[in-house]
């Protein structure tokens, strides 16, 4: 039978409904505050932003952020939302002062929704404007209106003070972890030098920009020292390390575009350029890029982002008078980038050393990953070890951010998540047997290792993280020893060749219960002997209890509960100051009485594998 479709099926949504019905088009990915990228920190994210552009334009030099069980405090020193438009600021799409650039000339929330979408995502709303001697305050629920008082004199100092609370039908068991919001506010003072945030007492601020946010980050000594370059609406930092990979931190207007665009491109693309015309040497860009550790930052008019939530930058221009975001940038590195080596023999002298080392050792695999691609070829990967889907990550679909791989042990495991699966975006990669341990292994064993050099095709990241055909990596293992292993050499193998893809948070554990408890009418998977115990108090009587041993044990039918919309994923993330090479030091290097005091301190038994 065809639906009927008449005037009746014509739907108007108010603005707070369409917002609560398609978050997602606002904030990206909901969450449950586990991933930096996750929806509460966006509607954070979004609050501050406000009062960071009021700094921007000069006006209020502290931020003060307050979390505190759930709920958020953000309260600024700026001029203070006009009280007469405040309703229409936090409840009316497509209403701001951005849209004027003489008022907010290179802002970052531009297209009028921010904060309503804050407004519309919590369950309780409020927010207070202090503009010379009077004061407005409104109060919201789910983006309705509940309390509107009148304009009121006050002593108050200027500014703005949101409080909101993300509502937990939509955020489900949400909790902020302070690591990521510390990060935020780091960045934020990094990239405003002379701002001040205050996050639960804690007071943040930067004298040195994008140098004080690289030794921030970097894991060890850098080779050289940082090159630090200033100029207007642009900011470079650079320096070099031994690691494998690129290491970047791009912005534009104080928003971290954590996928980069179109300055990012650009930076990439002059930085070969302008060494290459240094040194007189054609060298390849991957031999200069090799172990980078650089941040950029630009101001742009009007930016255009690739989404709401502002990860990629999309414009062209600078301004509309100005040159393209491709020659700003072009134009700024190759004079100042060029000054800098050639008054800075030293950095040179270093940066030429680790050009040519890289070059070295790409030359010695090369005949190398001749025959390992070959033998990929032969070897028929997209039968045998991979599992396909349909949409991936490098593809321009509005589903790309939802496509994952699953890495699997043994055929068992891959089979019932094979055909339980969505083959549009989720596709599966088996492994045979437990992988190599490759701490203090050079990069040739991923082309001499036959499952390494499969796995790394079928993420397709030879070349650039880019490239990577899958938003999340997610290591699906059993819940025992064995399966504990092959999470630490596969975390192991990224760290070691592949650490862009934990930095840029691609890389996940899959959760599956460890038991099942049921009786005719009910069934329970349980993840935690916690979630076990509360099972059986709601079930009372005698209910049937299996303890899954490992992924094989799960049926299709039942891993469909376990990788569809309610998927448990551990983010794989490192802590700020946590060097690589002396965390697999530790951890998958050789045997030490250290090591042995840690594994016994940290040893447990679940009660159920006790005989």
């Amino acid at each position: 039978m065809t639906a009927q479709y008449d005037e009746s099926t014509i739907t108007t949504l108010e603005w707070q409904e369409h917002i609560r019905k398609r978050p997602g088009m606002y904030i990206g990915k909901l969450g449950d505050g586990a991933a930096a990228d996750d929806g509460i920190y966006v509607l954070l994210k979004e609050v501050m932003d406000n009062s960071v552009d009021e700094f921007m334009m000069g006006f209020g030099k502290k931020i003060e952020v307050k979390i505190d069980q759930g709920k958020v405090i953000v309260r600024d020193y700026g001029r203070g939302i006009p009280l007469g438009k405040l309703m229409d600021a936090v409840s009316k799409m497509n209403t701001g002062a951005k849209y004027d650039s003489k008022v907010f000339k290179k802002s970052v929330g531009l297209n009028g929704v921010g904060v309503k979408a804050v407004n519309a995502l919590s369950s309780d709303f409020f927010i207070k404007a202090i503009r010379e001697g009077q004061v407005k305050e409104i109060h919201f629920a789910n983006g309705q209106t509940v309390l509107d008082k009148p304009v009121e004199a006050t002593t108050e100092p200027n500014g703005t003070i949101v409080v909101f609370r993300p509502d937990e039908s939509i955020f489900r068991g949400y909790h902020f972890i302070s690591d990521h919001v510390i990060n935020m506010m780091k960045n934020y003072t990094f990239l405003n030098a002379g701002l001040v945030i205050d996050f639960n007492g804690q007071k943040f601020h930067s004298k040195n920009g994008l140098k004080d946010l690289l030794e921030e980050n970097l894991e060890a000594d850098p080779l050289y020292p940082i090159i630090h370059l200033r100029g207007e609406d642009i900011e470079i930092a650079i320096t070099h390390g031994n690691q494998y990979g690129e290491d970047y931190y791009s912005f534009v207007n104080g928003q971290h575009t954590s996928q980069g665009g179109t300055h990012l491109s650009a930076f990439r693309e002059v930085l070969v350029k302008t060494i290459r015309d240094f040194y007189k040497k054609d060298f390849d860009p991957t031999d200069i890029r090799a172990s980078i550790v650089a941040a950029i930052s630009i101001k742009v008019e009007e930016p255009v982002f690739e989404s709401q939530t502002k990860t990629k930058l999309g414009s062209r221009d600078i301004g509309p008078q100005g040159p393209t975001v491709r020659q700003h940038v072009f134009n700024f590195v190759q004079k100042e980038l060029d000054n800098y080596l050639h008054k800075n023999s030293e950095t040179s002298e270093v940066l030429l050393k680790r050009i040519q080392e890289s070059e070295r050792e790409r030359k010695a695999i090369s005949g190398i990953k001749k025959i390992a691609k070959a033998r990929a070829k032969k070897s028929s990967l997209h039968n045998r070890k991979l599992r396909d889907c349909r949409i991936h990550f490098t593809d321009n679909d509005e589903k790309r951010v939802e496509t994952c791989i699953f890495i699997t042990e043994g055929d068992s495991a891959s089979g019932s998540i094979t055909k339980s699966r969505d083959v549009d975006t989720q596709a599966v990669f088996s492994l045979k047997g437990k992988p190599l341990n490759t701490f203090g292994l050079t990069k040739k064993v991923v082309y001499e290792n036959e499952e390494f050099n499969l796995l790394q095709a079928a993420l397709d990241i030879e070349e650039s993280i880019d490239d990577l055909r899958y938003a999340k990596v997610i290591i699906a293992t059993d819940a025992d020893v064995d399966g504990m292993h092959i999470r630490l050499l596969l975390i192991t193998f990224f760290l070691q060749f592949f650490p862009e893809l934990i930095r840029k948070g691609h890389v996940f554990i899959l959760q599956t219960p460890l038991f099942r408890v049921r009786n005719k009418k009910q069934t329970f998977y349980c993840y935690s002997e916690e979630e076990k115990q509360k099972a059986i108090g709601e079930l009372r009587g005698n209910p049937e209890i299996t303890r899954f041993k490992g992924l094989g044990e799960i049926s299709p039918d039942e891993f469909k509960h376990f990788i569809g919309s309610d998927i448990r994923l551990d983010p794989v993330q490192m802590k700020k100051h946590e060097s690589v090479t002396q965390m697999l030091e530790f951890y998958m290097g050789k045997n030490t009485p250290e090591r042995q005091d840690f594994i016994i301190d940290n040893l447990y038994v679940e009660k159920d594998e006790v005989a």
